[in-house]
């Protein structure tokens, strides 16, 4: 049975790039659910710290996977790596809160605070590694990436990054009233930054797919 060109280009499972892509769509959906309200009242808030941690866990898969295919070029193209290497670090900084949170959610009935807190050290990290990834692609954080698929992509990661970071600084938990900055930021910069993951996570997955179809005969 032949292949159509449009079905190659979403249908790469031979491709460890194309498993990346999918990771990093299916844990931007985790966290793109999770902040919202309509969902935390519909499943509560144990399964919603469950979502939550298993977005972590995908976007950790995910990141390996990355981190993996760009060491053998870590002489060659270090921002690449070094990227890739901060970003790793940052999911596993998530995988400890989310689970922290998990576990504050079951062992509370009455658990009705934020169940995932963005760790202040975890989107650092990501900060960094979209940074440095944007950096590599446009030549400058001042400068326009170039209208390529991996310049969206840097593009849409970047965005993702910077409102991961005002997720964690809306999730801040004020020492004197031991409330947050605003969890309302908090919520809604959780589920942009998953919205902007998920769309460099689908162009990435074209990208990687496209690749494929063009080598196949």
């Amino acid at each position: 049975m032949s292949v159509s060109t449009g079905e190659r280009a979403i249908w790469a499972p031979r491709r460890a790039s194309w498993w990346t892509a999918v990771l990093f769509a299916a844990g931007s959906l985790c966290f793109l659910v999770g902040p919202l309200p309509v969902f935390l009242n519909l499943v509560g808030p144990e399964t919603d710290a469950l979502v939550f941690f298993l977005g972590s866990i995908l976007f950790t898969s995910a990141a390996a996977l990355q981190w993996w295919g760009s060491y053998p070029r870590r002489h060659d193209r270090r921002l690449d790596w070094w990227s890739s290497s901060a970003q790793l670090i940052g999911t596993l900084y998530f995988n400890v809160t989310t689970f922290r949170a998990l576990t504050d959610a079951v062992g509370s009935p009455s658990y009705d605070r934020l169940v995932w807190r963005p760790d202040a050290l975890g989107s650092v990290c990501f900060l960094v590694s979209g940074a440095l990834a944007y950096v590599e692609v446009a030549g400058g954080l001042a400068r326009r990436p170039p209208a390529t698929r991996e310049g969206a992509v840097a593009a849409s990661n970047l965005v993702g990054c910077v409102a991961f970071g005002l997720s964690a600084v809306g999730a801040f938990v004020l020492p004197a009233s031991g409330t947050e900055v605003d969890v309302a930021l908090a919520n809604s910069m959780t589920a942009f930054g998953a919205l902007a993951f998920l769309v460099g996570s689908l162009l990435l997955l074209r990208q990687g797919a496209v690749a494929e179809g063009e080598t196949a005969q």
